[in-house]
This record gives C-alpha cells, sequence and structure tokens, in this order.
C-alpha cells in the first residue's frame, strides 16, 4: 500500500475514535445535532487536508460543498421568485383576482437566456444578455460614480486648516493629485511629473496593499471561526 493510502486510512480511524470517544463521554450527544457536529467536523478537516496535499479525501469534500450551494442557490431562487411570484401568480389565483400579466416580460427574458443551450437558437439569448447587462450598467454607475468619484473629489475641495483634519485632507488632496499624474499619459513622466507620479505610486501601493491586507484578514477570520469550531463546538477544548 502506498504511503497516502496509510495516512488516509489513519486519518479515518483517527477521527471515528475521537468521535466514538466524545459521544461516549456526553461531549456529544447521539442525536442529529450530534451528527451534524461530525459532519460539519469531517468535512472541514477533509479540505484542511488540501494543506498536506490534492487527495480524494479533500475532493469529496469540495465536491459536497459546491452541490449543496447550487442546491441552496436554486431552492432560493425556486421558492421565492421562479414559483413564488411566477407559478403561483397563476395557479393560485382566488375569486375576483386577475394575474400580473407583466411578469411575462422578465419570464420571457429569463426564457430566451436558456436559448444558450442551443446552437440553433443561441442568437436569441444576445436579447436578453443585452437587456440585462444595459440595465445593470445603468443602475450600478450612477451609483458608483456616487460613492467613489464623487466622494473622492469632495475631500478635495473643502478647506485647509492647522489640524488633524487639515492634515488628513491634504493628504488626500496629494494622493489623488499623484495617482491622477500616474495616470495621465499624455504627458512624459520627467520633472516635476515624474516626482510626482512616483507619489502617485506610493499611495497606490499603500491601497493595494490595504485591500491585500483587508482580504487576508477576512479569509483569516474564517480560518479562525472554523478552528473555533473545531476546538470549542466539536472537542469542546475551549
Amino acid at each position: 500500500m502506498a504511503r497516502d493510502t496509510y495516512v488516509f486510512l489513519g486519518f479515518l480511524l483517527l477521527f471515528a475514535v475521537v468521535n466514538i470517544g466524545l459521544v461516549v463521554s456526553g461531549l456529544l450527544s447521539a442525536d442529529w445535532t450530534g451528527l451534524g457536529v461530525i459532519t460539519g467536523a469531517g468535512m472541514t478537516l477533509a479540505l484542511y487536508s488540501f494543506l498536506y496535499k490534492d487527495n480524494p479525501l479533500f475532493k469529496f469534500a469540495e465536491h459536497v460543498f459546491v452541490g449543496v450551494a447550487s442546491a441552496y442557490i436554486f431552492g432560493q431562487y425556486w421558492y421565492p421568485t421562479i414559483y413564488g411570484e411566477l407559478i403561483a401568480e397563476w395557479t393560485e389565483l382566488e375569486a375576483g383576482e386577475t394575474a400580473n400579466w407583466w411578469l411575462l416580460a422578465p419570464t420571457a427574458l429569463g426564457l430566451l437566456m436558456l436559448t444558450r443551450f442551443s446552437l440553433r437558437f443561441a442568437w436569441l439569448s444576445r436579447y436578453s444578455f443585452a437587456f440585462f447587462v444595459g440595465l445593470g450598467a445603468g443602475l450600478t454607475i450612477p451609483r458608483y460614480i456616487s460613492s467613489f468619484i464623487l466622494a473622492q473629489i469632495e475631500p478635495t475641495l473643502r478647506p485647509l486648516s492647522l489640524s488633524w483634519d487639515g492634515f488628513n485632507l491634504l493628504v488626500i488632496l496629494v494622493g489623488v493629485i499623484g495617482v491622477l499624474v500616474y495616470f495621465f499619459f499624455s504627458v512624459e513622466h520627467t520633472g516635476v511629473a515624474g516626482r510626482v507620479s512616483k507619489v502617485g505610486i506610493w499611495f497606490l501601493m499603500v491601497s493595494f496593499g490595504a485591500s491585500f491586507g483587508y482580504t487576508v484578514m477576512a479569509r483569516i477570520s474564517l480560518l479562525i471561526g472554523r478552528v473555533t469550531f473545531l476546538l470549542e463546538d466539536w472537542l469542546h477544548l475551549m
């Protein structure tokens, strides 16, 4: 037998022994709640097994999570939207009620998207995609302009003062000018323009580093949550 097979069987044996010990000692209840905790711990450890190497246990847990997430998302779309707002609108009408005919428009657009799977009628899906992309752009662009561009311009127009607020406004003003000069490629970045563009590079690097650090901390918070689940809810060590 290969080394990976021994490691795999040893992991399963150790996991089974630990769970039997937890159930016998009363730390885990022998019911559906306890089974859910054991399943969650097993799936978490199976995903962590990728730190050792890519293995069938990790692939199994990955496929389970993808399948469960897909089924959950489908259920969230089916009951409130497809069934709740479309099918029930036509099949569960009470006396004197009339169906909302306007629902046929988004229904037709959704059905046209499904023609993407057909080689002959795939061109019909372009109408739906064009409509939704245009609608999404029309709703998103004004929000981005208001949240990023206008919100960034506003601090640069405020009066400076000899205070911490004034210093913060000065930093923002210098950063905005430096970044704009860096991306203004119509002027050669030499002399004063070159020095100002270097300041813009520093601001860009700080911004990218802060974004990366925020992303890493968000992932670490998920890691801390899973480790806390293993130590507290499963092993009861905390």
